[in-house]
């Protein structure tokens, strides 16, 4: 399977889109990412490296290509052309969207389930901070329909252009991903003292925030992270928790990408591992979540 990139799009250039947004996909009836049933919109793009990430077509900012060789005719001459392709072979990932077409294809069709399940749209991605003026501008309109918003976020960016959009969410899901400053920008790409410095701004704002921990073997499934996560967010008096265990539903993307998975040997948490960090948060007078 074979990665067709298109265009380079400079992450910069993204950060300041108003009137378009780079997305790869909407979920619908989601259960996990929000309270009730909810749409998600994924933006693509990502300054991040976790070896985990479920969702490898988000990292990029490129419009991409990709053919899948089980549909592939081999016509010939081949046209590498998504639109044209006979059998379907060929599939973008990520389209540009604008304002006014989110609002026709999640505001019309899915309102009906957000009033009668409390749900709403959560932004995920890739990392929505990078294309934060368009999700603001988009979480203000979603807003004046009386719609519940969130995101779901890693936090690594400007608190100016963070603020802003926490400021429309109804709730901010919010990634702590590696506790130690070196490890988290070796290992991830993260600055981790700008997250923690963001994460204690936004309570100060009064922002409703989930704190998230993934439960990845080898980088962040430990006790001794997990008991910096827990000191740091005490004294904050946040004492809701979601744990998200490592799985690897995410690995035939990689390879749809032409992608290796550097996490394909890595065995998924065993449930006594993850009963024990359960019991490490709640011992320390966290309601936790497991699974998001």
């Amino acid at each position: 399977m074979t990665l067709f990139a298109g265009p380079h799009i400079n992450c910069r250039v993204m950060e300041t889109r108003v009137d378009t947004a780079r997305i790869f996909n909407i979920q619908r009836y989601s259960l996990n990412d929000g309270q009730g049933i909810r749409t998600v919109i994924f933006f693509k793009g990502c300054p991040h490296h976790c070896p985990w990430c479920a969702n490898p077509e988000s990292i990029s900012p490129k419009r991409e290509t990709v053919r899948r060789e089980s549909k592939c005719l081999h016509c010939v001459p081949c046209l590498q052309d998504a639109d044209e392709c006979p059998s379907g072979a060929f599939e973008h990932i990520g389209r540009d969207v604008t304002l006014e077409t989110l609002e026709r294809e999640v505001i019309m069709k899915d309102d009906i389930f957000f009033r009668a399940s409390g749900g709403g749209v959560t932004l995920s991605g890739g990392e929505v901070l990078l294309q934060a003026k368009f999700a603001t501008r988009l979480l203000q309109r979603l807003r004046q329909y009386g719609i519940h918003t969130a995101i779901e976020t890693a936090g690594d960016g400007p608190l100016s252009r963070l603020l802003p959009l926490a400021r429309q969410c109804d709730e901010v899901l919010f990634d702590l991903k590696i506790m130690d400053v070196e490890q988290a920008k070796t290992a991830i790409g993260i600055n981790q003292p700008r997250v923690l410095d963001n994460f204690r701004q936004l309570v100060a704002e009064g922002i409703h925030l989930i704190p998230r921990l993934p439960l990845i073997p080898g980088f962040t499934l430990s006790e001794a992270n997990v008991e910096q996560v827990l000191k740091f967010l005490l004294p904050l008096g946040i004492r809701k928790l979601h744990l998200l265990p490592f799985h690897r539903y995410g690995e035939p993307k990689y390879r749809l990408l032409g992608q290796q998975w550097i996490m394909s040997d890595v065995a998924v948490p065993r449930d006594e591992e993850i009963v024990a960090i359960r019991r490490m948060a709640e011992n320390a007078g966290f309601q936790v979540t497991t699974g998001g």
